[in-house]
């Protein structure tokens, strides 16, 4: 890669690998993001490689792989354009016959397509697949198109238009009011105005100024940021380049959690690639305009997705949010004027440039303009990544691009904003989802997680397991989350396990009264929605649990019981088997029992128990049935065997 010194010689280079690329020649993409590596996209990648080669298809075949495609339970996924098949879960024996059916017989293979489970129907096209069709992928939809690596790939789909834009036909001050015109809120969480933040930094007075990505995402369950960083790291260094330029700053960091290694490995390649073509470095296109990026890789600290806590990590100390104002576009790194935004913030930007402010706030609600990637999991037909208009329900996500509840269960909630966020129960699945009206329910946008259960989740459990995690990732700096948090988990825990009393659910809203008004930072004020969600929604289980020491859901294991119905016990011997606590008494042709005082309700017995016998019951606040004596046991045998 040379060093390009014009606007007008990178317009020249693009042209010349557009020319190159024939737009109807039959390009395969495989998905080769963490997720689909990890179900053996690099097999897969390999096996294309080689037939590729042996067939002789190199000169007429275009082949890449590409960061995420999204519908990461359904990998590795493999697309061929223009025709935009799509085939899931490809092994590398698929390999041949795709190539020999698909690509030289212009034949689909059934076996490889999207089956409706509910219809039955088949999708050959990726935007017939209901998991895409209700998306809006304007950030996400680039990832499937280039290799990340890829220069010319960027370049090939309009990438560093945006920056050629606003260098040479804009002023920093329009480019700041742009990004306010078009009303772009932070995707990290606060959903502060972009534009209002930017502004502000530029105004400030400082010798240098900085620019900072936070792709230090540790919500559990969400992964929009590492994959956004995998697929398409030239788009995210595009955008802090014009908010670089846009602010007034020459030195830009990327903080990147340790555990992201392939989007490290892009980050650092498109880096080295941009400093060798001069995009970034000194007097950029021949701009006047200096600007560079070093990388800084994270602990893995929940509290450094905070901004201030970032900056102090980043300037090499523990990482601790410290009080505000000021405030990081004021006094940041150290204490110069710096604008810290999330990935998909920053990769909104060129979008915004390019296509203008109008464009970008057509999309949306009043108060919340654009897309919003959300990583959808838990108990739901279709996981993966999302990218959806700001406006759309809740109901919608779940339901048509979800797939709804698996195997016939009922909805009972969606968490929406991380481990800090709310529970959201079925009546209030209509909403529009975006960062006001979700935090009307209590809950919030956070950076996008959502995560789905289904009837068998119980709620004084999940309110337990987030305020458990929240209080591990507490830097402890407050009392009130490092202590509030802490006898919150206690008081929770005594409930699940039926040593809960009245008086605990006013201790809790104190504590929770108390972390919300006098916690030092966003992790602390937002730590009690886990149990104020919970019980606002689900009051009758937090009673249940308290009052008839039951568990409604049949989850907490203290509360639960398991024991076998003689009459559908067939003495198979597997839960006999595979109980860990040796607490099942039996024999072939033997009628199982289930030593009460042994038992520690794990609920291997349920689990394994074969669905057509159904011998396995569990109860939660009943007395559980007495064992049958021996002599009956021996009676069930004798006749059994007659």
């Amino acid at each position: 890669m040379t060093r390009i010194h014009s606007s007008a010689e990178l317009d020249e280079i693009r042209q010349r690998v557009v020319s190159e690329r024939d737009p109807d020649m039959r390009c395969i993409t495989v998905c080769a993001g963490t997720g689909c590596l990890a179900s053996g996209a690099r097999d897969v990648i390999a096996a294309f490689n080689h037939e590729i080669e042996v067939q002789g298809l190199k000169v007429e075949l275009d082949f890449r792989g590409t960061g995420c495609h999204g519908f990461c339970e359904k990998g590795p996924i493999v697309v061929i354009d223009p025709e935009e098949i799509c085939y899931l879960q490809v092994k590398p024996e698929d390999v041949p016959e795709i190539i020999t059916k698909t690509i030289k017989g212009n034949e689909v293979i059934e076996r490889l397509l999207f089956v409706d489970p509910n219809t039955e129907e088949r999708a050959v096209h990726e935007s017939d697949i209901p998991f895409y069709k209700y998306q809006q992928r304007m950030i996400f939809g680039a990832n499937r198109r280039i290799d990340p690596k890829s220069f010319e790939d960027y370049l090939a789909i309009g990438g560093f238009q945006a920056l050629t834009k606003a260098l040479f036909e804009m002023t920093p001050e329009k480019v700041v009011s742009e990004v306010k015109e078009a009303h772009l809120r932070g995707r990290g969480g606060g959903g502060f105005p972009a534009g209002a933040k930017w502004e502000i930094a530029r105004n400030a007075t400082g010798d240098m100024k900085y620019v900072v990505v936070n792709c230090d995402e540790g919500d559990p369950g969400a992964y929009m940021d590492r994959s956004l960083m995998e697929g398409n790291p030239f788009g995210v260094l595009e955008g802090l380049a014009i908010g670089a330029f846009a602010i007034g700053a020459r030195e830009g960091y990327v903080y990147i959690r340790q555990e992201y290694p392939l989007a490290l490995e892009n980050l650092t390649a498109a880096i080295a690639t941009l400093q060798k073509s001069g995009l970034l470095g000194a007097d950029i296109l021949g701009s006047g305009f200096d600007f560079d990026v070093k990388v800084h890789r994270g602990a893995g600290a929940f509290v450094c997705g905070e901004e201030t806590a970032l900056l102090i990590s980043l300037e090499g100390e523990v990482g601790e949010p410290r009080p505000r104002p000021p405030y990081p576009a004021v006094s940041g790194l150290w204490g110069m004027p710096t604008n810290i935004n999330n990935v998909e913030t920053w990769a909104n930007v060129p979008l915004i440039i390019n296509d203008g402010a109008e464009a970008f706030a057509a999309i949306g609600t009043e108060g919340s303009k654009g897309t919003k990637i959300f990583s959808l999991v838990g108990k739901i037909a279709n996981t993966g990544l999302v990218e959806v208009p700001m406006g759309i329900s809740l109901r919608d996500v779940i339901f048509k691009i979800g797939g709804g509840i698996p195997d016939g269960k009922a909805f009972k909630a969606i968490q929406t904003g991380g481990p800090s966020g709310g529970c959201i129960p079925e009546d209030r699945l209509d909403i529009e989802v975006d960062f006001d009206e979700l935090t009307k329910v209590g809950s919030m946008m956070g950076s996008g997680g959502m995560i789905v259960m289904d009837e068998e989740t119980c709620m004084v459990d999940v309110a337990r397991y987030f305020i458990d995690f929240l209080t591990d990732e507490s830097c402890g700096k407050c009392v009130p989350c490092r202590e509030g948090l802490r006898q919150m988990h206690r008081i929770l825990t005594k409930i699940t396990e039926g040593r809960g009393e009245e008086s605990d659910i006013e201790t809790l809203e104190e504590l929770a009264e108390t972390a919300q008004e006098a916690s030092l930072c966003a992790l602390g004020k937002t730590a009690p929605n886990p149990f104020l969600s919970t019980f606002r929604y689900f009051k009758d289980e937090y009673e249940a649990h308290i009052k008839e020491k039951r568990c409604p859901a049949l989850s907490c294991k203290k509360l639960v019981s398991y024991f076998i119905e003689p009459e559908k016990c067939k003495a198979c011997l597997i839960c006999l088997k595979e109980c860990p606590a040796g607490a099942i008494d039996g024999a072939k042709k033997t009628i199982h029992i289930i030593d009460q005082e042994v038992c520690d309700a794990c609920g291997i017995c349920f689990e394994v128990c074969p669905s057509r016998f159904e011998a396995v019951s569990r109860i939660s606040g009943e007395p559980v049935p007495p064992p049958i004596a021996e002599d009956q046991r021996t009676v069930i045998r004798k006749s059994k065997s007659q």
